[in-house]
């Protein structure tokens, strides 16, 4: 399969005024279409500084970064915007809802950005909100939710534009046993059902062993993981998106 990211020599420093930190240097990974690859390390290792980078989030200081084909560092800030919207769906630890809008409302945000009638926004934000299980909390505002809910529909949010690639930071941070369980389980399915590419950021070996590879970042250098992860499967994708599947 043909890798969806390419990264060559990157380099990302940043200048604090007294010193310069660069968390990320020669950097040189492929990440194939339809993985699910997971980031670890300690703090400040960069791990986050790399999947920000993948997602347009942050740029590079040096170095190539291309994601399906295109060359992100080109685009300018306002089209950067519009190719994200599209082909990246960001998972946050802290959820980052709307408080005063409901589940529904809350998904639909992404979506105004598309050249969509109000219908066949709430059409798939439905949809998405029925993949993750919260069709039956449309109408609720987050604080009506539990910190598990609030991390569904953060993922309802993420893949309402059916994305490519689909990001988490640290998605499990704030959860119980229970709540962590069902969130990776739902990345999982985003994995082998619908073909989406993962990658996580977590601090969690067992968040860790959900993920097909992983990779170990030590102040910015590579370790692919020696040990394959504990819930390997072979993926059984059907054809089709999110959107087509409810």
């Amino acid at each position: 399969m043909a890798a969806i990211v390419k990264i060559r020599e990157l380099r990302k420093t940043y200048d604090t005024g007294e010193t310069k930190v660069t968390p990320l240097e020669h950097v040189t990974l492929d990440i194939e279409e339809g993985d699910f690859v997971a980031f670890m390390g300690p703090s400040g290792s960069g791990k986050t500084t790399l999947m920000n980078i993948i997602a347009g989030v942050d740029h590079a200081t040096s170095g190539t970064v291309e994601v399906n084909g295109l060359n992100i560092a080109q685009l300018s800030d306002s089209k950067l915007a519009r190719w994200r919207n599209r082909h990246i769906g960001y998972i946050f630890q802290q959820f980052n809802l709307m408080p005063v809008l409901t589940a529904l409302e809350n998904v639909e945000l992404p979506l105004m950005l598309l050249p969509l009638s109000a219908r066949r926004r709430r059409h798939q934000a439905t949809v998405a909100l029925n993949a993750v299980g919260l069709g039956d909390r449309l109408k609720h505002y987050p604080r009506q939710l539990s910190g598990g809910q609030q991390q569904r529909v953060a993922i309802a949010r993420a893949i309402v534009t059916d994305p490519k690639i689909v990001v988490a930071d640290e998605p499990t941070g704030n959860l119980d046993s229970r709540s962590e369980e069902e969130v990776l389980e739902i990345l999982k399915q985003l994995n082998q059902r619908f073909g989406k590419t993962v990658i996580l950021v977590t601090h969690d070996a067992h968040a860790a062993s959900f993920a097909r590879r992983l990779i170990h970042l030590d102040k910015g250098v590579l370790r692919e993981g020696a040990n394959p992860p504990v819930h390997v499967l072979e993926p059984q994708r059907q054809a089709g998106s999110v959107q087509q599947a409810t």
